[in-house]
């Protein structure tokens, strides 16, 4: 009920949020109905129902993690202080997550149903003359075991997924977050300012502050000449939940580089395998594609989780780049702000390179040619294609959530608002500069192998 109250009473751009998840949930949900009524009209090719199903894995992996990105930016259940003491503490605001991520996709699920079942004819009447009604099965009575389970995968799967991305981080989040300057201040920070105080003469004045982040520290007015002591002298407290949406800050480059390297290639090279040898089996793909062997499809899948492990250390590589050779204000902010937010926008990124790509590489490989293309391959393309753009947007908006206290800072510091435009420009320009050739390329080496 509360999980329902909170989805209701969110503001305008968190409903609309909502709703496209459930768009992009009644989308899959329909793709699979699909498929149920294709094996329903072709008993006898099993292999080609199969093969469907499987193709539906690309939609359901996209709505998947757009739900994910969505619910990281639900502001209706970030931990506040006092929720704990009213028994809302990290553990039930991840429950009531999972629970309005589940209500959306069950709603978008139900209306995939609904939408099933007018076009089979079985609410008011086979619509459009009967053009549907080959691969809806219309004239077979609907599995509705079936047809359920099929429609649960996306509820599920997106719920299970919030869950686990959302659950409270325990002791050694916290003594990271301690070490790298997290929420309440750097633990270095407070030991150097004792050891300030320590060592200033009697009678000095100390010059204390407030550290912002690692590198900042805000002056403020000198507290009681004990209060250093106690911040020295006061144990450690036991660490408790923390907010998982608070990202420990990027002090050193991610270390998905290697491996996103490593698998990329491994991609590249089993696609170029697979394509020069003849005794591959293939697999006919949906949609009026030419069928190809089950060994590239295998590098493509490669490909796409290489460029998704590489993606925060490309972006925090970018960030390093803006800053080098003699940096100003504007580069150097810019820098910062992209090495730290590299883990939070940085596998979005690497995500929307790896569809791109494909998308790039699949028109370079029928250029001159029209493919059967068929609504429901296209709602596929549509499916994974805009979910991975919303969720490169909704991961920017978490981001300039997460930096607003930053921003607000720097307004009453006296930093002109241009020059946050401006920022925000450099870093734009800088990921299209590094990421729009990377995508080229591998789109070039993935279609390579398939134009021969």
């Amino acid at each position: 009920m509360l999980a329902l109250r909170l989805a209701r009473g969110g503001q305008p751009l968190v409903q609309i949020r909502r709703l496209l998840v459930a768009a992009a949930s009644a989308g899959t949900g329909f793709l699979l109905l699909c498929t149920l009524g294709y094996a329903m009209t072709h008993p006898d090719a099993s292999t080609a129902s199969v093969l469907r199903l499987v193709w539906c894995v690309a939609p359901l992996a996209a709505t998947v993690y757009f739900a994910v990105a969505v619910a990281r930016t639900d502001p209706g259940t970030r931990p506040r202080p006092g929720l704990s003491a009213i028994g809302l503490g990290p553990g039930r605001l991840m429950a009531i997550s999972a629970t309005t991520t589940a209500l959306s996709t069950v709603l978008g699920s139900m209306l995939a149903l609904l939408l099933f079942l007018h076009l089979r004819g079985d609410l008011t009447g086979m619509p459009f003359d009967g053009a549907a009604a080959d691969f809806l099965a219309a004239d077979r009575p609907l599995p509705l075991p079936a047809a359920l389970t099929l429609l649960s995968l996306v509820p599920a799967a997106a719920s299970v997924a919030t869950a686990l991305v959302l659950r409270p981080r325990g002791r050694s989040t916290a003594r990271a977050r301690r070490h790298t300057g997290g929420s309440g201040g750097s633990r270095t920070g407070r030991h150097a300012i004792a050891a300030q105080a320590a060592s200033a003469a009697p009678g000095t004045p100390v010059v204390v502050g407030t550290l912002v982040d690692a590198d900042t520290v805000v002056a403020t007015a000198p507290p009681a000449p004990d209060a250093y002591a106690v911040a020295a002298d006061t144990p450690e407290q036991p660490a408790q939940a923390l907010d998982p949406r608070l990202l420990v800050p990027a002090q050193t480059t991610p270390g998905g580089l290697p491996w996103g390297a490593a698998v990329l290639a491994a991609g590249l090279a089993v696609e170029t395998y697979a394509s020069r040898s003849d005794a591959t089996p293939g697999l006919a793909l949906p949609g009026g594609f030419a069928g190809g062997p089950a060994g590239v499809l295998a590098g493509w899948a490669l490909t796409a989780v290489g460029l998704a492990l590489a993606g925060p250390a490309i972006t925090y590589l970018c960030g390093r780049l803006l800053q080098a050779v003699r940096p100003g204000a504007l580069r150097l902010l810019a820098g910062r702000v992209l090495q730290t937010e590299a883990r939070r926008i940085g596998q979005p990124l690497g995500v929307l390179c790896a569809v791109a790509s494909g998308a790039y590489a699949m028109a370079t490989l029928y250029a001159g040619e029209r493919p059967d293309f068929g609504p429901l391959s296209t709602l596929g393309a549509l499916l994974v294609g805009g979910c991975t753009l919303l969720t490169v947007l909704t991961a920017a908006v978490e981001a300039r959530q997460a930096r607003a206290d930053t921003t607000a800072a720097l307004l009453r510091l006296g930093a002109p608002v241009t020059m946050l435009r401006g920022a925000a420009a450099l870093r734009i320009g800088a990921l299209l500069a590094v990421f729009g050739p990377l995508t080229w390329a591998v789109a070039q080496l993935a279609a390579l192998p398939l134009v021969r």
